[in-house]
């Protein structure tokens, strides 16, 4: 039984669902059971448990031998570092005791230790906490989430404009969360001897200036890059609905990006997915 965190997620449904396919029992783990339906419809089995109580979520990691971990983000008006860190705590915790032969984890490009900057170092911690305890885990960095531009769809639609916090003409290693889950699926299929740290991102490097022209096609409408300068970053994540530390953080994060802190792997996994046939998508499933 593969035992799925965050599987009501684009990353974690994705791989429950390439899972799935392949005739692989699927447990998903939800806070709500009314979530999840279309997992469960294709025939998942639903598990209710919070991420912090970690008895619970140990209890339904013992039914698994292998599980997907995937810390959920923390909501934008709170303290994301604190809340994502004590969300990392609790799930290496659970593992202790669990019984599971074999951990998948994602991550990101980037991560490094340090506090308060963002995904880099929350994802850094999981990295070493989950390193450090006693079950074979293997992590997949993965590049910039396409999912992140899907969301701002109606802003787009509505304005003619892509906000971006990186410069129009920036190239950034771009992924789509079914690509990303295709590449759990596979890691999960493969023995617990198979821990080697790998990253994984769409079929090239796509621009700001991609995503707006990639929108302007799926939309037949005119959309151009609204480059957010530098200096206004922090006010803008706050303008977003972000707490002043998340907005430090996620400021950080993005200034790690734009001044090519940020490693660049030599030979990544290529998934197949382009930015042009994820925006469609994203355009089309909300049509």
């Amino acid at each position: 039984m593969h035992i799925i965190l965050g599987g009501t997620g684009q990353v974690g449904s994705a791989t429950a669902n390439a899972l799935l396919k392949r005739g692989e029992p699927v447990t998903i783990i939800t806070r709500d059971a009314d979530h999840g339906s279309d997992l469960k419809a294709a025939g998942a089995c639903i598990a209710v448990a919070d991420i912090r109580d970690v008895a619970g979520l140990r209890e339904v990691f013992r039914a698994g031998t292998c599980a997907f971990l995937l810390n959920p983000p923390a909501a934008p008006a709170s303290d994301t570092d604190a809340e994502e860190r004590a969300n990392v705590a609790a799930i290496v915790e659970a593992l202790d005791g669990s019984g599971l032969e074999k951990v998948v984890a994602v991550s990101t490009y980037g991560a490094r230790p340090g506090k308060r900057c963002g995904d880099l170092t929350v994802l850094h911690e999981f990295e070493r906490r989950l390193n450090a305890q006693s079950i074979p885990t293997a992590i997949n960095r993965g590049a910039y989430y396409m999912s992140n531009w899907g969301g701002m769809l109606d802003v787009v639609r509505g304005s003619g404009k892509l906000p971006s916090f990186f410069p129009a003409d920036m190239a950034l290693p771009m992924v789509a969360p079914e690509d990303l889950g295709e590449a759990a699926a596979r890691r999960l299929l493969e023995p617990a001897s198979d821990t080697d740290l790998r990253y994984v991102e769409g079929p090239e490097h796509y621009t700001p200036r991609d995503v707006a022209d990639a929108f302007s096609e799926a939309l037949e409408m005119t959309v151009e890059v609204a480059a957010i300068p530098r200096e206004a970053w922090e006010e803008t994540f706050i303008q977003f609905g972000f707490s002043e530390a998340a907005a430090q953080s996620y400021a950080c994060m993005t200034r790690t990006v734009v001044d090519g802190e940020a490693e660049k792997p030599e030979d990544p996994e290529r998934g197949p997915t382009t930015l042009r046939d994820y925006i469609r998508n994203v355009v089309r499933a909300a049509q």
